[in-house]
């Protein structure tokens, strides 16, 4: 059969890919709105946030702020914290918070994953659990997530916890925690927890005075320091006891 040349040129051309009217190979496929791709986003720059935040608080001159913080100011009550240096911190109530607090402090990367095993292990057989927190994963939720429970808070704590243990030195995240921890309605860091409740510098702090601050840190909101009851005293004593005998645990921070 005779073809005739137009038909002969039509066969000879190479077949195309179909596209969409936007020029797009895939013809059933949308680009996602310009909404959308600013709010993904930001929602990724959130997330990135603080580990660039880490980052800057590594370096000692700069003075990290909580979230608590930053709500307190938005709510325009205010707050009072003062910054204090590690070294001008009573090495008893150092001692006295990490017996209380994270007696492996030294020993972890950021999380204590022997006693979070055995946590999650509870959880699955419906039993009791305590908390696990480490000071790195208390220190990171305190600056940027959130207070209450939750899987989401956990899941974003654990690895911002991890980081900021790789880049601070211990006595830098000790420090820090130290410096934003919660003793009180507004009452933000151990200076100024030592002078509210007992009218002394934190270099002052007797053992006393520091075992019932570290006691108070689970919840400084019903648990006063300054006016504790038999439950806090109990325990303080207790603490007390395990500060006495810390000098293997904080060697990391005295050495």
């Amino acid at each position: 059969m005779d073809l005739t040349p137009e038909r002969q040129s039509e066969l000879e051309e190479p077949l195309s890919r179909p596209t969409s009217r936007s020029g797009s190979r895939f013809p059933y496929g949308r680009a996602l709105p310009r909404w959308a791709r600013r709010t993904m986003a930001a929602v990724v720059g959130l997330l990135l946030l603080p580990y660039a935040l880490v980052l800057l608080y590594a370096v000692p001159f700069t003075h990290p702020v909580s979230t608590l913080m930053l709500a307190d100011l938005a709510l325009f009550r205010g707050y009072d914290r003062r910054w204090v240096g590690f070294d001008d911190i009573a090495p008893i109530l150092v001692q006295s918070v990490m017996m209380s607090e994270d007696g492996r402090f030294c020993a972890h990367d950021g999380v204590d994953w022997p006693q979070m095993r055995g946590v999650m292990q509870n959880a699955l057989d419906g039993e009791a659990t305590r908390g696990a927190s480490t000071i790195p994963m208390q220190t990171a939720k305190n600056l940027f997530l959130w207070n209450g429970r939750s899987f989401v808070r956990k899941a974003l704590e654990l690895p911002l916890a991890l980081w900021a243990d790789l880049v601070w030195s211990k006595r830098r995240m000790m420090e820090t925690y130290l410096n934003v921890a919660e003793w009180g309605p507004g009452i933000y860091g151990i200076e100024a927890a030592a002078r509210h409740h007992f009218g002394v510098s934190a270099a002052q702090l007797s053992r006393r005075q520091a075992a019932l601050l570290a006691v108070a840190l689970p919840n400084p909101i019903t648990r006063v320091a300054s006016r504790p009851g038999r439950g806090m005293q109990r325990l303080a004593s207790i603490v007390e006891r395990r500060a006495r005998a810390s000098g293997e645990y904080i060697r990391c921070l005295y050495e």
